[in-house]
Formats: C-alpha cells, sequence, structure tokens
C-alpha cells in the first residue's frame, strides 16, 4: 500500500480479481533486455518499495543492471524464509526473548511475530537399524572395506528377517515369506517408516528400532518441546517435524509456491535458506540461494538483504542430448564448463533451445551443486516443463492457470518461440548438449574414463599394453582364447572382456534417481524383446534409498530386473566395497585356466583392481543402464552402435538403440507414476503430521517458561537496553582491548564451532551445571544457550593473540594481569564497568557468514572493531548486532600508530553520524589519531543507533 509504484498494480487478465505489479510496463524496453533472475529482484523492489527500507532508486539501480551490475548494492526481499533445526534454534529463541522484551517494555508480546513467511524443517535423523540383517549388507563401518562375510552367507541372497510383512493388507503381490524376497537392510532413508521394498507397505518395527527412535525424541526433546512451542504461538511460522523427511528436494519443493498469492496479490516466489542446499528451487524458476544466520533472521524480522548487484552468467545449451547419455552425465558435464567458465559470486542463468530437454530433476540438480562451481544461484526460468512438472505434484489446474497467466505478463515465462528475445547477459558460456557423451570408467582406475562408443578399441588397446595402470599384457596369439565352461547343465565360452559381475548400485546416483529408473526400464524393454542375461554372472542390484525404491516399485520395473537377475540385495555398501558373492567354481577355474581378463561392471565408485573378486582383473564404472546392457550382451567388447545385444523371440538381433529407454520415456514415466505418487504420499505425511510430534506436549503460553535449569535453551541478553526511541550513539570511555589479532582472522576463528573442549570456558559452565563430559555434545547442539556460545567465542585453539604470542584462546586482563580464557577476561571487564574493543589486522571476519561470529563478541562486551579492512559481510553483521566497524586510514595500523594494545581508548561519536565519517580516537598515553566509521548508508546508521537489527524491529512493538 505504500508503495510509490501503487499506480501499476494491475488486474490480471481473464482473473480480474487477482492483482499484480505490472513491472514490464514500467521497465518498458530496458525490462526486456534483462536476464529473469534480474526481473524477480526488480518486481521485488518495486512491491516493497518504501521510501526507508528499498528506495526507489535502489528499482532503478536494479532497471539499469547492464550499467550498474557490479557497481551497486541493491536490497531484495525474499517471499520466505526456509531454516533447518540447527539455524532454526537460535533464530526462535532471538523471537521468544524478543517477546519477553516487549512485555517487560509494557508492549504487546503477541505482536511479535516473523514478517517473512518460514518454514523450518526439524530433518535430525533419526537412526533407523534393522535387527538381524545379514552381514555382507550392513553399512561399511567406515574408513575402508566392510569385515568380509562369512563364506556360508551369500550376499545375493539375504537372510529372511524375522518380521516379515505376512501380507498385510493392502500389500499387493502376497506375502514376504521367508526366503521368497531378500531382505531390506539398515541404511533405509532417514525418517521414513522401514517398507517392504517390493511391496512399498510399511514393515511392523522391531522393538529395537521403536526404543532408537524413542532414545532420538528424549535426546532432543527439550528442542522438539520449544519447537513445538514456537509452531503454536508465532503466526508465519510453519514448523515441519521430524520423520517427515524424504528428500530435502521433495521437502523444497512441497514448501516452493513459483508464484505467491497473498490477499488476490501475485508475485514470484523467492527464498533465502541457512542451508546450501537452497538453489535446488532454481531448477524450479524461483530465485533463492543461502545466507548466513543474521541475515536470515533480519529477513524474517522484515528487513531486506543487501547484495551488490551481481553479473549474471548466461549459459547457453544448444543442441540435442545423446540418445545414450544419462542425467548424472549431462548434469557432471554441465557442472565442468561452469567450473571453467570462472562463474564464482555471480548468478547464472540457463537458455536456449537444450534447456527444454532437461527434466525439472536434471534442472535441480545442477541448481544444487551451485557450490562445487562456486556461483551464488543457478536460475532455470519457469517454462512448459515446469509446468508440467508442477501438474503431476498435484497443484490444481486454476491455480496453474493463474500461475502461466501471471508469469507470461511479466515476461518471466521461458518460451522456445523463435520471436521470443533472449535477455543481454555479463558473458555467456556455451554448452551443445550433442557433445555430450556417455563414458565409462576402467579398467583399473575411476580416473580412467572411456568413451562407451570406444569401449571395444579401449579394451583391445589394454590386452595389448604392458602391465601398468591400464595394460594387461596378452600375447596377440591368446588374445582370441576361449574356455569352454558348463554352468548349470549348458556349455559356455568364456574369453578375454566377459562380463562375470553386474551391479546396479545407486549409492552415487542418490540425488538423481531417474538414472536407476533408465536402468529398469532398459531392463522391461529387454525382457519383452526375449533378452536374457546367462545365468553365471553375478547380479544385484541395491537400491541406496527408500527414494529409490520408490522409484523402481511405482513405475512397475522392478519385477523386469528381477527377472534378469538383478534382484535387491540390501540397502548398504555391498559391491563397492568389496562384498560380492564368490563366482561358481566352475567359472573361476576356468578364468584361471585361460588366463582370461574377466570383467565386472558396476554403478559404484570403486573399481580398483581385484577389488570385487581376485579372478576380475578389469573393472568398469558406468551407468546403471549401461550395467544392465553389458550384462546382456555378456561382454564389454562390444560396439553398441554396429554388434546386437543378443538375439531376442523370432531369432531377431536386438540392438542397444532397440531397448534403451529415450529421454522423453523416461521423463514421461518419471513425471506421470513417480513423481506424482512421491508428492501425493508427502502430502499425506504432511497433513497427516507424526505420531509422536502430535503427542509431544509443549506449553502453549504467549511468552516462554524459560526453564532456568536447562543447558539448551535460555533467554539471551539482546534486548536488555530495548527502548522506543534511540539515544545518541554513547561514547567509548577508556576502553580495554580485548585481543589484538593480526590479518585474516576468520569467522572460525571467531565463532563457537565444534565439539566443547573438556578445559575450555563452555566446559567449565556445563560441569557446573552437572554434565559429565559425554553430555557436553557440540557448540551446533547448543546454538540456542547464549552462555554456552559466548563462553566459546574466540575459543579456537588457532586463535593467535599478539600479547600471548603463540595459538592459545587466551587473553590477557591489563587491570590484574592475569593470562586467563578470552570469556573469563571479558566477564572481568564487565563486573568492572570496562568496555573492550579489538584490534585487527586486514580482512577481518573471512570465511563463511556465521551469525554467532558477532552475537558471540556482543555478548562479551565488545563495543568496536578496529580493523585494517573488513570481509563485507561480516562489517555488516557487526553492525546487525550493534558493534562499530572502525578502519584504519589507508598505510595506517597500530604498528605505524605506534600503539601496543595495552593502552586505554576512548572513541567519541557525534550525534548525528554520516556515513564512511571519521572519528577521532584518544588513548590514556596521550596519542590521538583517527578513523573511518565503516557504515556505507543511513540505513546502517539507524540500525547501529538502536543497538542492531533486532533491537531496531523490536522496538516497532512497543
Amino acid at each position: 500500500p505504500g508503495s510509490p509504484y501503487q499506480p501499476v498494480v494491475e488486474a490480471l487478465e481473464n482473473h480480474p480479481q487477482k492483482k499484480f505489479y505490472n513491472v514490464s510496463k514500467l521497465g518498458g524496453a530496458k525490462y526486456d533486455t534483462l536476464p529473469y533472475s534480474i526481473r524477480v529482484l526488480f518486481e521485488s523492489s518495486v512491491r516493497n518499495c518504501d521510501g526507508f527500507l528499498v528506495k526507489e532508486t535502489d528499482a532503478m539501480n536494479i532497471l539499469d543492471w547492464k550499467t550498474k551490475q557490479n557497481h551497486v548494492e541493491v536490497p531484495f526481499c525474499p517471499a520466505r524464509v526456509v531454516l533447518q533445526d540447527f539455524t532454526g534454534i537460535p533464530a526462535m529463541v532471538d523471537f521468544a526473548a524478543m517477546r519477553e522484551a516487549v512485555r517487560n517494555a509494557g508492549g504487546d508480546p503477541v505482536k511479535v511475530n516473523p514478517a517473512c513467511p518460514t518454514d523450518l524443517t526439524v530433518d535430525h535423523s533419526l537412526q533407523i537399524d534393522f535387527s538381524k540383517c545379514a552381514i555382507q549388507n550392513a553399512p561399511n563401518p567406515g574408513g575402508g572395506d566392510a569385515p568380509k562375510p562369512p563364506a556360508r552367507l551369500s550376499p545375493l541372497r539375504a537372510q529372511p528377517r524375522k518380521v516379515p510383512c505376512r501380507g498385510q493388507g493392502g500389500c499387493r503381490g502376497g506375502p514376504c515369506e521367508s526366503g521368497r524376497h531378500p531382505a531390506p537392510c539398515s541404511a533405509q532413508i532417514e525418517n521414513t517408516p522401514i517398507l517392504c521394498p517390493f511391496h512399498l507397505q510399511p514393515v511392523p518395527e522391531p522393538e529395537t528400532v521403536l526404543k532408537n527412535q524413542e532414545m532420538e525424541f528424549g535426546r532432543n526433546r527439550e528442542r522438539l518441546q520449544f519447537f513445538k512451542w514456537s509452531s503454536k504461538v508465532f503466526k508465519n511460522i510453519s514448523i515441519i517435524p521430524p520423520e517427515t523427511g524424504t528428500a530435502h528436494q521433495v521437502n523444497l519443493e512441497y514448501l516452493s509456491k513459483v508464484v505467491f498469492e497473498v490477499k488476490d496479490l501475485l508475485y514470484p516466489d523467492s527464498v533465502v535458506g541457512t542451508d546450501s542446499h537452497t538453489t535446488m528451487v532454481n531448477g524450479l524458476g524461483i530465485l533463492g540461494w543461502g545466507v548466513g544466520g543474521i541475515e536470515t533472521e533480519a529477513v524474517m524480522l522484515g528487513m531486506p538483504l543487501t547484495l551488490t548487484l551481481p553479473e549474471v552468467v548466461g549459459c547457453e545449451l544448444t543442441g540435442t542430448v545423446s540418445p545414450f547419455a544419462t542425467s548424472i552425465d549431462i548434469v557432471l558435464s554441465v557442472t565442468k564448463h561452469l567450473r571453467q567458465a570462472e562463474v564464482a559470486g555471480k548468478f547464472v542463468e540457463f537458455f536456449g533451445s537444450g534447456v527444454s530437454q532437461l527434466s525439472v530433476a536434471d534442472r535441480t540438480t545442477i541448481a544444487n551443486m551451485c557450490p562445487e562451481y562456486g556461483a551464488i544461484l543457478s536460475f532455470f526460468p519457469v517454462d512448459n516443463v515446469t509446468l508440467k512438472h508442477l501438474k503431476h505434484t498435484g497443484l490444481d489446474k486454476a491455480k496453474l492457470e493463474v500461475m502461466e497467466a501471471y508469469l507470461k505478463a511479466v515476461k518471466l515465462f521461458r518460451s522456445d518461440e523463435s520471436s521470443s528475445r533472449e535477455p543481454e547477459y555479463s558473458q555467456v558460456v556455451q554448452v551443445s548438449l550433442s557433445s555430450i557423451i556417455p563414458y565409462v570408467s576402467g579398467p583399473k582406475r575411476s580416473q580412467d574414463r572411456v568413451a562407451v562408443n570406444n569401449m571395444k578399441s579401449d579394451f583391445q588397446a589394454c590386452l595389448n599394453e604392458k602391465c601398468g595402470v591400464k595394460g594387461f599384457q596378452i600375447a596377440a596369439e591368446k588374445q582370441d582364447d576361449t574356455v569352454p565352461v558348463e554352468y548349470e547343465g549348458n556349455e559356455y565360452k568364456l574369453s578375454h572382456g566377459c562380463v562375470v559381475i553386474a551391479a546396479v548400485i545407486s549409492c552415487t546416483n542418490n540425488c538423481n534417481p531417474s538414472v536407476m529408473l533408465a536402468a529398469g526400464l532398459l531392463a522391461k524393454k529387454a525382457v519383452e524383446a526375449g533378452l536374457v542375461v546367462k545365468p553365471y554372472i553375478r547380479t544385484s542390484l541395491s537400491p541406496g534409498s527408500g527414494m529409490v525404491t520408490h522409484y523402481l516399485s511405482s513405475s512397475g520395473v522392478l519385477p523386469y530386473l528381477s527377472k534378469l537377475g538383478f534382484e535387491v540385495v540390501g540397502y548398504g555398501c555391498s559391491t563397492c566395497v568389496g562384498n560380492t558373492a564368490p563366482l561358481p567354481e566352475a567359472i573361476r577355474n576356468a578364468i584361471k585356466q585361460g588366463d582370461i581378463i574377466a570383467c565386472g561392471v558396476l554403478s559404484g565408485t570403486k573399481n580398483f583392481e581385484g577389488r570385487l573378486c581376485d579372478c576380475v582383473r578389469a573393472n568398469y564404472l558406468a551407468s546403471p543402464p549401461l550395467v544392465v546392457a553389458y550384462a546382456i550382451a555378456g561382454t564389454v567388447r562390444i560396439d553398441f552402435e554396429t554388434e546386437p545385444l543378443g538375439i531376442g523371440f523370432n531369432g531377431k538381433s536386438i540392438y542397444l538403440r532397440d531397448i534403451w529407454p529415450t529421454r522423453k520415456e523416461l521423463h514421461t514415466v518419471e513425471e506421470e507414476c513417480v513423481i506424482s505418487s512421491m508428492f501425493k504420499e508427502l502430502k499425506e505425511k504432511m497433513e497427516k503430521g507424526n505420531k509422536r510430534w502430535n503427542l509431544l506436549e509443549a506449553p502453549e503460553s504467549t511468552l516462554f517458561p524459560w526453564d532456568s535449569k536447562s543447558t539448551y535453551i535460555r533467554c539471551p541478553s539482546f534486548f536488555d537496553k530495548l527502548a522506543k526511541e534511540p539515544g545518541a550513539p554513547q561514547p567509548v570511555e577508556n576502553a580495554h582491548v580485548l585481543l589484538y589479532l593480526g590479518d585474516s582472522v576468520t569467522t572460525d576463528h571467531i565463532s563457537p564451532a565444534g565439539s566443547i573442549a573438556r578445559s575450555s570456558a563452555a566446559a567449565k559452565y556445563l560441569t557446573s551445571k552437572g554434565l559429565t563430559p559425554r553430555e557436553f555434545n557440540s557448540y551446533g547442539a547448543r546454538r540456542g544457550n547464549d552462555a554456552v556460545m559466548t563462553r566459546g567465542t574466540f575459543a579456537n585453539i588457532k586463535l593467535l593473540n599478539k600479547f600471548i604470542g603463540k595459538p592459545a584462546p587466551k587473553t590477557i586482563h591489563f587491570p590484574s594481569g592475569q593470562t586467563l580464557d578470552v570469556f573469563e577476561a571479558a566477564e572481568l571487564y564487565q563486573k568492572e564497568g570496562i568496555p573492550v574493543i579489538i584490534l585487527a589486522g586486514k580482512k577481518y571476519g573471512l570465511g563463511s557468514s556465521r551469525d554467532w561470529a558477532a552475537k558471540g563478541p556482543f555478548l562479551l562486551g565488545v563495543k568496536a572493531v578496529l580493523a585494517e579492512s573488513f570481509e563485507k559481510v561480516h562489517r555488516s553483521q557487526l553492525i546487525g548486532i550493534g558493534i562499530a566497524p572502525l578502519q584504519f586510514h589507508p598505510g595506517e595500523n597500530p604498528s605505524t600508530l605506534g600503539l601496543t594494545g595495552k593502552e586505554q581508548f576512548s572513541i567519541l561519536f557525534p550525534p548525528e553520524l554520516s556515513p564512511r565519517m571519521t572519528l577521532d580516537v584518544k588513548t590514556n598515553t596521550g596519542k590521538v589519531f583517527s578513523v573511518i566509521a565503516l557504515f556505507e548508508n543511513n540505513m546502517e546508521i539507524t540500525l547501529y543507533k538502536y543497538g542492531g537489527s533486532l533491537n531496531f524491529v523490536a522496538r516497532r512493538f512497543l
């Protein structure tokens, strides 16, 4: 309502009750050349323009992106926030503390709620453990190969479980009686009920599993009760309870709106989250990326996020994908191109005729890999592929129509039509999809890649080469030798390159289960064509997670994989770690007798020589569908283009191209069978809730009843000086230096992280509360307790304080001359009423954004940091908590100014501050010098005057 751009609000065509800001009219020809991601930033600035937090000049700067990129800072108000529980705890504790402070100052605490819609996923993993599972299918204990199973246990036939599904009602296909199916194993996808993987029906949980889950719930009860209270009393926040979580991707997609609608006003969905995987939603046409805790909290409070207007790299996808290239081939190839293009710190946006060939799963996987190539985000504008996907997720037709009409009206819909004009980009990276061809890796090392179309000739070269990283040195006259062998009453011939192990494993394919689905569809077509796998080949299928089982079950391909011998052997690490059943004795003898170079083909991660079996010397890593193809062919010495895989019904030669599923077939099955059933199940889970969560008791009071005995959750003191109007900035008088630091002090040096050292100040505090070292847990788990976090600030053993002269989390308390823990010294200064400051060198606050790197020093009583330079994000976080970032003039530092750090410092702030103004600093030794106050704009000065963003927002409720 307060926006000066109110005149551009229009009704949507054919939907007169729906309103939107028609930013395309406002921007004219300039708008039409903007990248789609920048158009989203522009719409947000227009809609949120209030003349204070977001100004008209900000909107115009974004519109002038072409000339202003990299030169101006712009505000961004995301539509929503996503938190996970570790980062969510301190944020929600701050909101609870704000309610307390507002009540104490005479305001109404009920009004204190997040201003921005927030979803908090409580996604700690409940450990699920199948009892009495066959030993060979147990997950790798870590650090190398799992123990070899006793010879009498065959990994291909896991022992039957004591608790079969007993043909429950609705469990199709009859009961899972002993021996009928192999047993599932321990590494079930986190937080899902135990499923019979063949019928996708819950299996009664063994007592041990229930005990494990109860223990986990007990351990986290305090945190969970606090979250439950938060979900009851705060508006604008939804808590997704534990055990809901299927994949992180689905959680994000369940929360994603693509287009928001609030009181009939439409606007694009956008999100910031405290998780590096937040970028996944870029694959759905939603602008979003991961940020730190303080920025996220500021957005929750209704403050904009500030970012430098970024460069946008256009990634043009051209050509047609090779029919044999899988999703993973495409994702890895695009990622490699972007890494080489140096896109760090920039937006990436995809365009070109090839974009429509990528499914939403491909897009979200590419976007999820942003940290791999350093981009802030990787944006895929909404197009027909996106709409089709959303339809299969269960979005109703009317909403889809409104969404499409709106996105087209504001020109945020990407079209393949030649008439549509492509945006202008800072630079363009071209990726030809036609150049992406499938590879396998081997025969001895995973880094030796071989194009599938060169496989036959490459294997021939390996036979010729000297023994080494690739060669086997087989004499030319012996290269075509064959050894006859009888197996199960039939005679077969083994030759160099024969496949004897074929394992479809999905440990590396969980991020994109469609490649497992491709293997299933290929198996289906192979069986229908009359192809078989020779019985002596050790075939196996290990889905890796319940998500992959869902793909295979809901698409109906499991029976076909089984018919070819690929039966589920379990969910743990098996073939990769060498847990393969011994080959039949006749086959082993034949291989040794003829000195045959036999092959294993698997879709795992490790293929060292002899790893799978001592008589299998050549091992190739391949995609799941290629594993099935090589198993059918029975050899790696095959040219798929010119040679058939085998003979099918009616004596017909069947080639790989005849049974390879097309990308269109794959996408259709994925979207229509898998995605729709997956989302239906997830929605049912979300609506039904979680039994333990539903039964969990939590208070319903407006204010949280803090427990003084709690060591996990405590009311922090950020609001002790909450006032309706700010006073003038207070001078810092006779401050001592708490720490005198050098260059490149990172947020890791400052912020509490990792385990709690037994000799630390935090350990002393927890011990005083009656805890033993075993119960300390980590700083991460105790982020809701400011007493622990403050004691863990500057507790890093690698902290180099010039007062101490060696790395140690210590400092000198100058009035007494004692060497103490940093917290103990700060506590003494606070008791004596003496303020403290920090002296530092260049690049103070480097590293990833950590909220406690600012909150911790604030609670230690630090009033200002005097440094030669600051990392940009950390500088704004210091202001956001109420600490002044002061910079020495160029060429000056404590040494050139003749400072020892043992002096007392007084800093005078004038009543009216202005951006980057010069302030005088006096010492008790009579020295006077000046520093630059690093406030970049009036907004930052206002926040500082109020004592940071938390207090600035809290006073609105007074």
